[in-house]
């Protein structure tokens, strides 16, 4: 089940994000630390609406974040869409390390592209570390179009690659 986060939730994402960046540093991928997702990061994105959570049997197990929030660094991106187009970035995908592989990620990126089409945006951006094979094979196999890399402001050892879907082509 996928609703909006709530602040008494905060311990438990806190707790997801923790556990997914131990499990990214434990496989050689050095994309969150000890510092990112931050409590303050997350309480924003409870505040203003735009996290949502994934539960089974009430218990979280994943997350996503869904604004029209662009980093800085995306002015870079020679995107798909025009510079005035309705775009919703996907921030903060996360599932409990436990529950991998179980296809929850594809689930809420499911909710998050039917979010996108119902509330008639334009595309969809992101960005992946470009350390995370994993996550770039996942978003290229669900139709995204890779356009480049930027280095965020929060991480300069590696660039993060940047994707786009336009949202009339996610519906089949």
């Amino acid at each position: 089940m996928i609703s909006k986060g709530v602040t008494s939730e905060i311990d438990s994402i806190i707790t997801l994000t923790k556990e997914c960046g131990k499990n990214l540093r434990d496989i050689g991928i050095d994309q969150w630390d000890e510092n990112y997702p931050d409590l303050e990061s997350i309480e924003n994105d409870i505040q203003t609406q735009t996290l949502y959570t994934y539960k089974i049997k009430n218990k979280i197990v994943g997350i996503i974040v869904l604004n029209e929030t662009q980093d800085e660094e995306y002015k870079e991106i020679d995107w798909i869409t025009p510079k005035d187009s309705k775009n919703i970035i996907i921030h903060r995908l996360a599932v409990l390390p436990s529950y991998q592989g179980k296809g929850i990620a594809k689930k809420i990126m499911d909710f998050a592209e039917e979010f996108a089409i119902k509330k008639k945006y334009d595309s969809i951006r992101l960005d992946t570390f470009s350390q995370n094979p994993r996550n770039q094979k996942f978003y290229l196999n669900r139709g995204y179009h890779e356009l480049g890399t930027v280095y965020l402001k929060y991480k300069k050892d590696y660039p993060y690659i940047c994707y786009e879907i336009l949202t009339q082509e996610l519906v089949r």
